[in-house]
């Protein structure tokens, strides 16, 4: 680990204003000479590898906010604090009993250890465990730019048959995420600029010709706060994820389900797939195509091939497809037959 200075702030504008003083034009955050920290789970395990080499760290679990740490259940929405736990937001009561699946994607993604440590906006922003990301004696796109992408003729059992591009197809490996774009969820955003808001599933970008600008954040920007609409839907979700071990791997394949329903028959469908994305990944071809549906498995397998009818296997994650496919299905026959 190469050396850096540290600082604490108290205020989110005076951590704003330690990053904007170190960043550089058209740098993204990931390559910022500072760089934000919360739980560190994800950013100084890449300092340890080599992968970031953040000159100064802006640790936000100073800051004086109490918002930040703060888990508010309204009628019509949840607001997480940026800076609460993973297993706060699991554990809490009234999350579990509205919108099991926030819950359920925060289990799933880490062991209890993890979970106590790593913080929501932390969590959103983690970067991909791409074996080739990882070490840095390969070439990587999303690490240096112009490299090349490693991926593409290896090892790519893990890597994403959906959002990628002749740069990049790492996965993003995160589960919370998942049940956020699935939900429409909006996250609020302090910068030079002000305070922002703006939908979840803006914060992510495709890879596309850059992969190493990974979100729409600029360097000096932080995650506040994250809302999560709630609606007829939200008691009928779940998040299901398939891996190879049940002890806290990755997934192979998930989905983030959210249904509202009027008998047997679709109102509306939110769904979302990890695992196979480059990106969180929001099925918009499969919600589209239940809608007004009586669910059944003939329904649910036909919104599971709406739902990959783009995918682009490669050599060695071909099976990611009836993977995901299967997972989707079972996904929704599961939330249709919860009992709320």
């Amino acid at each position: 680990m190469r050396p850096f200075s540290y600082e604490r702030p108290a205020s989110v504008a005076a951590a704003v204003a330690a990053a904007a003083q170190r960043a550089r034009p058209r740098t993204p955050p990931t390559q910022s000479d500072a760089q934000f920290i919360g739980g560190g789970t994800n950013l100084a395990d890449y300092m340890k590898l080599g992968v970031a080499q953040p000159e100064r760290l802006v640790d936000l679990n100073g800051l004086d906010d109490p918002g930040l740490r703060r888990i508010r259940v309204d009628d019509d929405r949840i607001v997480f604090g940026s800076l609460v736990r993973m297993s706060d937001a699991a554990d809490h009561a009234e999350v579990r009993r509205r919108c099991p699946l926030v819950a359920e994607s925060l289990v799933l993604a880490a062991s209890g250890q993890i979970r106590n440590m790593a913080t929501l906006g932390g969590n959103v922003l983690q970067r991909t465990r791409c074996e080739y990301f990882r070490e840095t004696s390969w070439a990587c796109n999303k690490r240096q730019p112009g490299s090349g992408c490693a991926a593409m003729d290896g090892f790519n059992r893990q890597h994403a048959v959906l959002g990628g591009s002749d740069q990049c197809i790492a996965t993003y490996h995160g589960d919370f995420a998942q049940a956020l774009i699935a939900l429409d969820a909006r996250v609020v955003v302090e910068g030079q600029q002000g305070a922002r808001t703006m939908a979840f599933a803006e914060l992510h970008r495709l890879p596309g010709d850059t992969p190493n600008i990974e979100t729409a954040l600029g360097p000096a920007d932080i995650i506040v706060a994250i809302e999560v609409p709630l609606g007829p839907w939200s008691a009928r979700s779940r998040y299901l994820k398939i891996r190879d071990r049940e002890s806290y791997a990755f997934a192979l394949a998930s989905a983030a389900i959210a249904l509202d329903m009027n008998g047997d028959t679709v109102r509306h469908a939110r769904i979302a797939l990890g695992g196979v994305a480059t990106v969180p990944w929001k099925a918009k071809a499969a919600e589209e195509a239940l809608q007004g549906k009586v669910l059944d498995k003939s329904a649910a397998h036909a919104a599971a091939e709406a739902a990959f009818a783009d995918a682009r296997p490669h050599e060695h994650n071909a099976f990611k497809i009836p993977l995901g496919k299967s997972t989707l299905v079972r996904a929704l026959l599961e939330t249709r037959d919860m009992k709320v």
